[in-house]
């Protein structure tokens, strides 16, 4: 009882304040919060990762009769995200937060899908595994109608049986891990290309335009990190070859430097780095202290534009010129493409402080994707429908940007880009390595 009386007296405060935040009660007893008016994102009272309430972009009531498929209303369908929006990988939840919101806002401000508008629930798992369960379902319990932008491959491995068990579409997850790509998961939709594709577009390019022979790498110590090694070292035995040297690190830590000692005793010409930004950052930085210069490459998932933001946080923007990274998608700043002004357009309309990255550029697509797919369906949408426009149908145009499914193949796009960090602390398109400014 003194529970819920605490729970009400903090409701009153929070209404009195001018509806700054509305709190409510979560079935496990915890506080929620709605977006504050300024679309932040808002959290439970000590800070820890916990649900946050729908995000309603058009304005539509949440007491909707249901049309009898979960997460379909007489006018909105509600999606569900459990991503990292605190700790280490915080900024790739937020981003691709950001990049679905704007392509929902944009259908919305045009009427919606077939007279339906599209909401996202959204909760914070941290980038842990156990959460990202815990989050999982309880988005399930609150009716979605499908998960999208997913963030990590930990997260992904416990997430996906809980919604491949109901028959949840899981769309566009911000990983590259193999196991995704099975077919045998019907429910999963892959958009980018996967972590052995990257891998091996790298040490192509390291062999190849560069003559490189002693490659190591470095890796996250959880099924992202292996995910990315197995890539890498299948790439190199390909060639006959094999890492002259291999660190780790703990998940969601900063803990690099033991990995990087074991890195040194292979003398390396370059590196490759499965990670996320903030410990790539740290390696990096640690390595030009102690004289290691080796070329740097690292996978998409680092989020490019949040490790070179870190790299200039540190005051280290010249231990990132050269830094090579590879992307799932086209250069954001390409205007010159139908998709990227589409992408400029949306962003600027619902975050004009925003600016444009990879990262919410992905999250973008994923929303583009999700309403292509809606608007196949017509008015009866069925995740059944969803699931099987995607897979069995024509590919999916979207500005000029093609993804294509089929029966047996979950993964929309195969295309990796290159880029390279330059002096100026920004990336840059290129086409080999030789246009590094190293």
């Amino acid at each position: 009882m003194r529970h819920v009386t605490r729970l009400w007296a903090a409701l009153i405060i929070a209404l009195a304040i001018g509806g700054v935040a509305i709190v409510v009660a979560t079935s496990t007893g915890g506080l929620s919060w709605f977006d504050n008016a300024d679309g932040e994102l808002a959290t439970n009272q000590d800070g820890a990762p916990g649900q946050l309430a729908p995000d309603v972009a058009g304005g539509s009531d949440l007491e909707s009769v249901p049309s009898g498929e979960p997460g379909v209303f007489d006018d909105y369908i509600l999606f569900g995200q459990s991503a990292a929006f605190s700790g280490p990988a915080n900024e790739l939840g937020i981003n691709m937060r950001l990049g679905i919101k704007a392509a929902f806002q944009e259908v919305n401000q045009r009427g919606g899908v077939n007279g339906r508008q599209l909401e996202l629930k959204f909760m914070d798992d941290a980038y842990e595994p156990e959460a990202a369960i815990t989050n999982t379902k309880q988005l399930i319990e609150d009716g979605i109608f499908a998960l999208i932008g997913a963030v990590g491959t930990p997260t992904s491995r416990s997430a996906t049986p809980v919604a491949a068990e109901e028959g949840i579409p899981y769309v566009a997850p911000f990983t590259g891990a193999a196991f995704l790509r099975d077919p045998e998961w019907q429910n999963i939709v892959n958009l980018r290309a996967s972590y052995n594709q990257e891998t091996e577009e790298m040490v192509e390019r390291l062999t190849e335009d560069l003559g490189i022979e002693r490659i190591a790498v470095m890796y996250q110590d959880d099924s992202y990190g292996r995910a990315g090694y197995s890539g890498a070292t299948s790439a190199l035995a390909r060639r006959g070859m094999e890492p002259v040297s291999v660190g780790l690190y703990p998940r969601n830590t900063l803990a690099v430097k033991t990995g990087l000692l074991d890195l040194r005793k292979g003398n390396p010409e370059a590196v490759i780095i499965i990670g996320a930004y903030q410990p790539v950052a740290a390696l990096i930085s640690w390595a030009r202290f102690i004289g290691m210069d080796p070329i740097f490459m690292t996978v998409s998932f680092v989020g490019s534009n949040a490790l070179a933001e870190e790299l200039v946080s540190m005051e280290l923007r010249s231990a990132g010129t050269g830094v090579f990274v590879t992307q799932v998608v086209p250069f954001p700043r390409d205007t010159s493409l139908p998709i990227v002004q589409s992408y400029h357009r949306a962003l600027s309309d619902f975050a004009p402080a925003a600016e444009p990255g990879f990262v919410s550029f992905e999250g973008y697509l994923a929303g583009r994707l999700a309403i292509a797919a809606l608007e196949r369906c017509g008015r009866d949408v069925t995740r059944t429908c969803f699931l099987d426009i995607i897979r069995n149908e024509e590919p999916f145009e979207l500005d000029g940007f093609e993804m294509r499914y089929g029966l047996d193949d979950n993964q929309g796009s195969d295309a990796v880009f290159l880029t390279v960090i330059g002096r100026d602390g920004t990336y840059h398109p290129i086409s080999t390595l030789l246009e590094s400014e190293r």
